[in-house]
């Protein structure tokens, strides 16, 4: 597996990053979570080093089951986790980046982690009522007591970047990106690349998309995010829309076959092809997906191959929302203390 220097940081990556959050167990579907387990371990083994979490996935399940997980072997991994959620019980209720909050929550994301020290600490929504200087300002502690090596934020815009960066250095940004969600090409990742801030992109798959498992008849469970239709304000897995994109994904399917891969593969690759990306985050469920996306991170995609899969959403008639507007909310709070 290759490896990759996190922006400017002092972390080096694996290019393909382990995401838990189906590991939550309440908002992703069906899994096996002792598949799971043994996913993290077979992982290890094929250098896959790093390893997303956050105290939202469940909440607090994911950290947990990845702590174990890891067992003995916590000091092979790179681990991410993230908070600035606010709960109240498994509900969300809101948003919280406040010095006492991150504080707090550092200590309970440590204690399930089974960790005296986490990697990467990032905030994962940014909350409009707490200044910046005050959540950078609590990231710089926790970094000084040696309770995490580094920190950066997820979901941010580029005019909130820059306002953390004139309080301190954020090492990573976490935000999606795939081919059917182009949206951080105008202006993240260019910032992020000129700035030396490593780039995380989850949704890496299009949330199952180009996994090349959905089908036109596919039903998610109530609790399944995907249920509603929407991934993150755009209408992927809505009527028309969907079908559109699984055609796409058909005819990508057979441009991979072409050179021997998936589409699941032909997906992480065209994710790991961006220069300012530095960990192209999968969900990884069982063992036999660890070698499939270790394969993808070998693979260089030339510029006709990408030209070739702009031409087939032209093709189809599928947005890829590259001028679209940012979220910096959570949709299931859409509203909450936004200026």
């Amino acid at each position: 597996m290759e490896q990759r220097r996190l922006g400017d940081s002092s972390l080096t990556v694996s290019a393909v990053g382990f995401g838990t959050w189906e590991m939550g167990g309440t908002q992703y579907g069906e899994i096996d979570m002792t598949e799971a387990t043994n996913a993290v371990q077979y992982a290890l083994d094929h250098g896959i080093t790093l390893y997303d979490t956050a105290l939202g996935y469940g909440p607090h399940t994911s950290e947990v089951i990845l702590g174990k997980a890891l067992g003995a072997r916590r000091e092979d991994a790179v681990v991410v986790t993230k908070l600035g959620l606010a709960f109240e019980g498994n509900k969300l209720v809101g948003l919280d980046a406040s010095r006492e909050h991150i504080l707090r929550e550092a200590e309970g994301c440590l204690s399930r982690l089974g960790t005296d020290y986490v990697d990467l600490l990032l905030i994962h929504w940014p909350d409009h009522r707490t200044p910046a200087a005050e959540t950078v300002g609590a990231l710089e502690e926790l970094k000084k007591a040696g309770k995490i090596r580094e920190y950066g934020v997820s979901n941010y815009s580029v005019e909130m970047l820059a306002e953390c960066e004139q309080a301190g250095r954020l090492a990573a940004q976490q935000v999606g990106y795939h081919m059917f969600d182009r949206r951080m090409e105008a202006k993240v990742l260019p910032y992020c690349l000129e700035h030396g801030i490593g780039y995380m992109s989850y949704g890496t798959l299009g949330f199952g998309l180009l996994a090349g498992a959905l089908k036109p008849d596919t039903k998610f469970v109530n609790w399944d995010w995907r249920s509603n239709g929407m991934a993150f304000g755009l209408p992927l897995f809505t009527g028309e829309h969907y079908l559109k994109e699984l055609a796409v994904v058909e005819r990508l399917r057979a441009l991979a076959a072409r050179h021997g891969k998936s589409v699941a593969q032909l997906a992480i690759a065209w994710v790991l092809s961006h220069p300012a990306v530095s960990v192209a985050l999968v969900g990884i469920r069982r063992p036999v997906e660890v070698e499939e996306n270790v394969v993808a991170a070998g693979w260089r995609l030339d510029d006709e191959t990408k030209g070739e899969i702009d031409s087939i959403f032209a093709a189809e008639g599928v947005p890829t929302y590259r001028e679209a507007e940012q979220i910096t909310l959570p949709p299931a709070l859409s509203n909450w203390g936004k200026k």
